[in-house]
């Protein structure tokens, strides 16, 4: 039996992560945005038993066209680009604004670790998939993943950038000797130069 392979990928989380390892001095994010359908059957391709990509959920947030038109722009090209496969379901929240008194704002994602959490977990529960690799740094991600891992829901897996730290179990950690669980697969610059995506380079 062929394992079925789920990608559940924290888009902001990897990006992000990624790009401050081996982004370059000076160059910006929207130059380095990531390819999730490569990244997932890159991760796969690396595992040591067979599997079938079978789907990659994205969970990304979304800038707000009203606030900001041209990076909305190019998410919504990306988001369609991407949807292009249909193993790729791209899970998106409008960002949310703090705005200042001199007209300026920042920006946030909300909601995002949650929905992967719960898209996670469903999957699990409704036997989606026999293996799920969770691409992000998030701790907030761990009790669906300690969950998951603990009720034997699926066998579950996690991905990061080299350099970057894991979201292994402490509990495991602390034994002695430590044990680095679950399995994880570690991605390097060449991986995060071969990832990257071209669908929104003219905007």
């Amino acid at each position: 039996m062929v394992d079925r392979v789920a990608v559940f990928i924290d888009y902001e989380n990897a990006h992000r992560t990624g790009h401050g390892l081996f982004g370059g001095v000076g160059q910006p994010k929207y130059e380095t945005v990531l390819d999730p359908l490569k990244v997932a059957e890159a991760l796969v391709s690396k595992r040591r038993f067979a599997g079938e990509l079978t789907d990659v959920w994205v969970f990304r947030g979304r800038p707000v066209p009203e606030h900001q038109p041209k990076p909305a722009s190019s998410n919504d090209l990306q988001a369609e680009a991407w949807s292009e496969d249909e193993r790729v379901h791209v899970i998106r929240r409008d960002l949310k604004y703090d705005f200042w008194d001199d007209g300026t704002f920042t920006a946030r994602e909300k909601g995002i670790d949650v929905a992967l959490a719960v898209g996670l977990t469903e999957g699990a529960l409704d036997g989606a998939f026999d293996v799920a690799i969770v691409f992000s740094g998030d701790t907030d991600l761990l009790p669906a993943l300690e969950l998951v891992f603990r009720r034997h829901l699926a066998k579950l897996e996690i991905a990061t950038w080299s350099g970057a730290k894991p979201l292994w179990f402490a509990d495991f950690l602390r034994q002695t000797p430590p044990r680095h669980l679950p399995f994880c697969h570690f991605l390097n610059e060449t991986d995060f130069l071969a990832f990257r995506d071209y669908s929104a380079i003219d905007e």
